[in-house]
């Protein structure tokens, strides 16, 4: 009875050992295999910097076509939406009545030069019966007087013909600039008058156009170093985005940072000007604008997500053969994909997935970010299928 007692104490004991034996391999086996991490390289790139604001679209010119004179309007001769060029004809008036007044100066101007004419040979008479004392000095002076006020009332007729010729051309309207044609507010058959609240219709200028935006006076410094770049005539870039990280609109360039500060808000207009001949730009939009302040040459870059915190500040995991260590930097500038930083060589390894794993000195084995988005994967397939299975 005690040796079989003996015999299953022991038979215990050597489970137990074994058991601990088999949870120790695959600790020490993945503590030799090292712990899976995704590396980038640090670079040495040239880094724009951005200062970034919300802006809205503006076209460089917008006319509202309005009539000059009242009448009635005969015809339109552009559709909704089209595009015109500047001197295109696109609307008439009725042009009767200018006509009409018109043809009357004229008459009238011919009644004028006929009596003019008529007083000129009578003067001419009289200045050579003057001379032989044949009339009196007087005669010869009233009929210069004559000539002059004949003169003086054709000067008068012709006033009044350039008045109507300039009446009539104005029942005839033309694109005093090239653009598109808006909505409409008035239809052919209409007398309009130039005192109407609304015009005829819109014509804006859409390539190129222009944004412009707000920035806080703290930036003025940097604002005027770049004026300087546009009165020297070197280009400074902007962008335009549909949202903030959204897609790219337009490329422009820096056109004038306004003369003064908003008392009210205490920022600075921007303006720039855009080519647009896909139109992506539209007037009145709001986008976000990119003006790029300055260049960092050479600057040495890491990517976003290599960069940790800790109480001591900002730092990265970087590998040292097999090995993780860890390294303090000093950010310089940050961007949406890089950090640009001190403390660091161009060419080093740093860790951009796995950081929560490591501890300085820890073997490392370098997975390439695809194989680790597989990992990741699997994992999670993994995860679900036993959620489910539980389920």
């Amino acid at each position: 009875m005690q040796l079989s007692q003996v015999l299953l104490a022991t038979l215990g004991l050597l489970a137990v050992f074994s058991n601990a034996t088999a949870q120790e391999k695959p600790q020490a086996a993945r503590m030799q295999a090292g712990v899976p991490v995704v590396v980038a390289v640090v670079t040495a790139q040239d880094v724009p910097v951005w200062l970034r604001g919300i802006g809205q679209v503006k076209p460089q010119q917008s006319v509202e076509i309005r009539p000059q004179v009242d009448g009635l309007l005969q015809q339109v001769l552009v559709r909704e939406g089209d595009m015109v060029t500047a001197g295109q004809l696109l609307a008439t008036l009725d042009d009767r009545a200018i006509k009409a007044a018109l043809a009357q100066a004229q008459a009238q101007r011919a009644v004028a030069e006929a009596k003019l004419n008529v007083a000129k040979r009578d003067l001419k008479r009289y200045q050579n019966l003057s001379q032989s004392q044949a009339i009196s000095a007087q005669q010869k002076d009233q009929q210069q007087a004559t000539v002059q006020q004949l003169q003086a009332e054709l000067q008068s007729v012709e006033a009044q013909i350039n008045a109507q010729q300039v009446q009539l051309s104005f029942t005839q309207i033309h694109a005093p600039i090239a653009g598109q044609v808006g909505i409409r507010n008035v239809d052919a058959g209409n007398y309009v008058r130039p005192s109407d609240t609304q015009g005829l219709f819109s014509v804006v200028q859409l390539d190129p156009i222009s944004v412009e935006m707000a920035l806080p006076q703290a930036q003025l410094p940097q604002l005027q170093q770049l004026m300087q770049q546009v009165r020297q005539q070197q280009a400074v870039p902007v962008e335009a985005f549909v949202r903030d990280g959204g897609d790219k609109l337009a490329s422009g360039t820096l056109t004038v940072v306004d003369n003064k500060v908003s008392a009210g808000s205490g920022t600075i207009r921007v303006k720039a000007d855009f080519a647009n001949p896909a139109q992506a730009l539209w007037p009145a939009q709001t986008v976000v604008v990119a003006l790029r302040s300055r260049l960092l040459t050479q600057a040495l870059t890491i990517p976003v997500k290599a960069l940790q915190q800790g109480p001591q500040g900002a730092f990265v995991w970087f590998v040292d053969g097999d090995k993780a260590k860890v390294q303090p930097v000093q950010v310089l500038e940050s961007t949406e994909t890089v950090v640009v930083v001190s403390g660091v060589s161009a060419g080093q390894q740093v860790v951009v997935d796995g950081q929560s794993r490591l501890r300085p000195g820890a073997t490392v084995v370098i997975k390439t970010a695809a194989e680790q988005a597989q990992a990741n994967k699997a994992k999670k397939d993994a995860k679900q299928a036993a959620a489910e299975h539980a389920a």
